[in-house]
């Protein structure tokens, strides 16, 4: 276990629109309620023909804020590969009891309103 994990969000499939929903081109998702929810909830609604692991499509996921992304999945089953969603955010998908579990590192210097 790392001891560096800090909570960031719970990510949830949706099939509904919500309001302020920002859109990942990349993935072909809509995602919102993060920066209003008070628990950092945050829903994602996927375009039919996203790219996005069906896993990651399909169930709840949580996600922590690490210091080093890379030493954090090294040897772990890698489900999305570390990739920069926005500017100042560096992100990765790994499988943990047969869920997705995001780690996310954070330049703040960069990263905006996160």
């Amino acid at each position: 276990m790392h001891t560096d994990l800090k909570y960031h969000h719970l990510g949830i499939p949706t099939k509904e629109k919500h309001d302020g929903e920002t859109y990942l081109k990349e993935f072909k998702v809509y995602a919102s309620g993060y920066d209003t929810s008070p628990y950092k909830i945050e829903w994602m609604r996927f375009e039919q023909d996203s790219p996005a692991p069906e896993l990651v499509k399909t169930v709840p996921h949580i996600a922590f804020e690490v210091d080093d992304l890379n030493e954090t999945i090294k040897g772990k089953n890698i489900l999305i590969e570390s990739n920069s969603p926005s500017p100042g955010i560096t992100v990765a998908f790994i499988v943990d009891n047969d869920a997705p579990v995001e780690f996310l590192q954070i330049d703040r210097s960069i990263a905006k309103n996160i």
